[in-house]
């Protein structure tokens, strides 16, 4: 599958060398989806080239992996196969490509490394692959981040860094997919966040103004004189608001490095306070379409059911050991972008092999008739991984 999916978009066209000349390699397809696979499933050059009986050597497979491939080619490779899997109707009766979830997945490493540390959350020790994942089960984005850093900080660069031509409307998390200075930062870069909150029920409502007062469901919002919209806060720094988010959209400023700026800490910074007072109007309104729309909520499930889902498949194609074998944070971040171009092709071979389904879809689409969801169950993505992976 992977060489299939190799030779058909030729996506392996941006490995090379660093200084930009053709490769000098016998056969290049076979040598990068040779890497691919040893990187991706986590064997190694060494378990690879043994299993390959003498067509490849140990030395090929660490030379085409160290210094033919970096993160920002694996990014454009995979780019390849996610606009090519966009094209097909098959992936748009999966889901909707505007719309995305997050969350991470914890990964084992060994203990002497900068980003490794034991996570209280998943019970383990190592670092994080933070993915995005569309709705259409494929993977946009995925990140190495210690288990330490709360995951919202990394959710908007995985978004702007994304090579494809999938934009996301609609971003779904969790918990650590939030907070209110993100609320804030997601509605000036014109994303939705609409994540599932712990503990909602905890969470204050907070009122336009001291006079407000509503007829059924005042209890849910805060003190009339306490838990108030400053909008004249908002107001005097919208122009600084804007600033910062045209230097993010520009790429002169890091969203990562923002919200970390923008931590608890940082209660004193007029910024910080302006991004928290737009956050508490979004996360209100949140709250209250979580509470009054029940489609909202089946939305939510649905893609965190879907991420999962893809966590799930990138374990099993790392079936080759679950440590991360390296100390070096650089070549981490490569396997977990190296495993996820592997699953990416995995995913989207599927439509290719379902050509009378998908013809059906495109048919009865063109028509105006709804297909069933029964029938669409039938060929779900990951009810085929599953009995593939049995």
């Amino acid at each position: 599958m992977l060489a299939r999916t190799a030779y058909w978009l030729q996506w392996w066209r941006h490995f090379g060398p660093a200084s930009g000349s053709a490769p000098k390699i016998r056969d290049k397809l076979a040598r990068y989806v040779l890497t691919v696979f040893c990187y991706g499933t986590n064997a190694g050059p060494t378990q690879v080239a043994r299993h390959m009986r003498q067509n490849v050597s140990v030395h090929e497979l660490s030379l085409a992996g160290n210094q033919h491939i970096t993160t920002d080619k694996l990014n454009m490779a995979s780019a390849d196969v996610i606009d090519m899997f966009i094209q097909l109707d098959l992936a748009h009766v999966w889901g909707d490509v505007s719309k995305a979830g997050v969350d991470g997945s914890q990964i084992d490493t060994w203990e002497n490394n900068l980003l490794a540390e034991t996570s209280i959350r998943y019970s383990g020790y190592g670092g994080i692959a933070y993915r995005h994942i569309s709705d259409t089960y494929i993977a946009l984005f995925s990140h190495f981040i210690p288990c330490g850093v709360w995951e919202a900080v990394y959710l908007f660069e995985g978004l702007l860094k994304n090579e494809s031509e999938v934009t996301v409307d609609i971003v779904h998390g969790d918990t650590q997919g939030q907070s209110l200075p993100v609320f804030g930062l997601a509605h000036m870069l014109g994303i939705e966040l609409l994540p599932r909150i712990r503990n909602r029920k905890d969470l204050v409502f907070y009122r336009p103004s001291s006079t407000v007062r509503y007829q059924h469901i005042d209890p849910l919002f805060g003190a009339p004189d306490k838990d108030v919209i400053d909008w004249k806060l908002i107001e005097n720094h919208w122009i600084d608001l804007m600033r910062m988010v045209l230097s993010i959209r520009e790429g002169r400023l890091s969203s990562a490095a923002l919200l970390r700026r923008l931590g608890n800490e940082s209660r004193r910074s007029r910024i910080y306070q302006a991004y928290r007072e737009l956050g508490r109007v979004m996360r209100t309104i949140v709250l209250l379409r979580f509470l009054s729309e029940p489609e909202l909520r089946e939305s939510i499930q649905s893609m965190t059911n879907k991420v999962e889902a893809f966590h799930k498949c990138s374990n099993w194609l790392r079936f080759a050991g679950e440590e991360m074998r390296d100390n070096d944070p650089d070549d981490q971040e490569k396997l977990i972008k190296f495993n996820e171009l592997l699953a990416n092709c995995l995913i989207s071979i599927r439509p290719w092999t379902s050509r009378r389904w998908s013809t059906f879809v495109c048919r009865h689409s063109g028509r105006g008739i709804v297909v069933p969801r029964g029938q669409t169950a039938k060929a779900s993505l990951m009810a085929w991984l599953s009995s593939y992976m049995r």
